[in-house]
């Protein structure tokens, strides 16, 4: 049976969650292993509670709420005092955020190593100038994916203040031609991932400034890119040993002349090989229906042979003697 004196020291010794160092134990080493949805639950107990997220969130160094809805007013929260942030990922406020919101993030934080802004089209080019103007020296990787604010104006500005990039998404940026991508890969020469995919106005210029200027290059994307061709290709392959994966789907006028070498570096490609051609005497094998003929040509030399092909099984009996036409 317990003592009565040891009930009151163990109600005197016991701790609250909020009793414990904020900074030190529950930001460093408790929330951070929390869920972002209980995050934004815990903030809703109580005013300690909500100060605690508050000092949580203006002390964390990513933001990245996966499949998981954040309304206007929970985005301005989190990240009103964070001055400290590294990773920061947009896709979950795509639908709504717009320069008012994401410019004074922007503009506090140049710390910023990763940026996601896919598929935010409220946003303007304001934005991604204010990211290149905020002088982030040390951001490296960027998606602008569906981004179709992205001009050759913002990206040039982009890339006179970010030249530590090493991977950048331009996929659907339809407004981007070939002097921009050209102006980026001299500016930029650390590229090592490079998407510029679903868009026609990318040529072969652009490929091979590319190959020539960003010789670390591993990943390059030219999906519906319809104007490249072989040439640009060939280029590449030359220009980049590292090259580790490459697509060209529906890039019609890349042909396997310009994709066998790479292959051959196990290169990896997102489109097939052509079915290879059977030897003439495979399909002898097989073919037992196939009669081969040589005979002279009456119209050439008698030592250029001209082969014709007669198919017994299509032809009546009477008929097999009379000769068809010369392939």
């Amino acid at each position: 049976m317990i003592h009565p004196k040891m009930k009151e020291e163990a109600k005197t010794r016991t701790c609250r969650l909020l009793d414990l160092p904020w900074e030190d134990v529950l930001v460093a080493h408790i929330l951070s292993c929390l869920p972002f949805r209980q995050l934004v639950c815990l903030q809703r107990v109580n005013k300690e509670f909500r100060r605690l997220i508050r000092l949580y969130f203006a002390k964390c160094r990513s933001f990245d709420p996966i499949q998981l809805s954040i309304p206007k007013e929970a985005f301005r929260f989190m990240l009103k005092d964070n001055k400290v942030l590294q990773k920061l990922s947009l896709q979950s406020c795509s639908h709504w955020l717009t320069d008012d919101e994401l410019l004074p993030v922007v503009s506090q934080n140049r710390r910023l190593l990763t940026v996601d802004m896919t598929g935010c089209v409220r946003l303007t080019r304001h934005s991604l100038v204010a990211l290149s103007l905020t002088r982030c020296l040390h951001l490296q990787h960027l998606t602008l994916a569906q981004c179709s604010f992205v001009d050759g104006l913002s990206l040039r500005s982009l890339a006179d203040h970010c030249g530590a990039l090493r991977s950048i998404d331009l996929t659907g940026c339809c407004q981007l031609k070939d002097d921009a991508i050209c102006y980026l890969a001299k500016k930029c020469p650390k590229l090592t991932f490079l998407s510029l995919a679903v868009n026609e106005n990318i040529t072969d210029e652009s490929v091979e400034e590319v190959a020539k200027n960003c010789r670390s290059l591993e990943h390059l994307d030219l999906n519906c890119c319809l104007r490249v061709r072989n040439q640009s290709i060939r280029t590449l392959g030359e220009y980049c040993p590292n090259l580790q994966s490459l697509k060209v789907k529906h890039c019609h006028q890349v042909t396997e002349s310009s994709l066998e070498p790479l292959r051959k570096r196990n290169v990896r490609i997102n489109v097939d090989p052509p079915p290879e051609r059977p030897l003439l005497s495979h399909v002898l094998r097989y073919t037992p229906f196939v009669n081969l003929q040589e005979m002279a040509c009456p119209n050439k030399t008698p030592s250029l042979p001209t082969v014709r092909v007669r198919l017994l099984n299509n032809l009546p009996w009477g008929q097999r003697k009379k000769q068809v036409p010369a392939i």
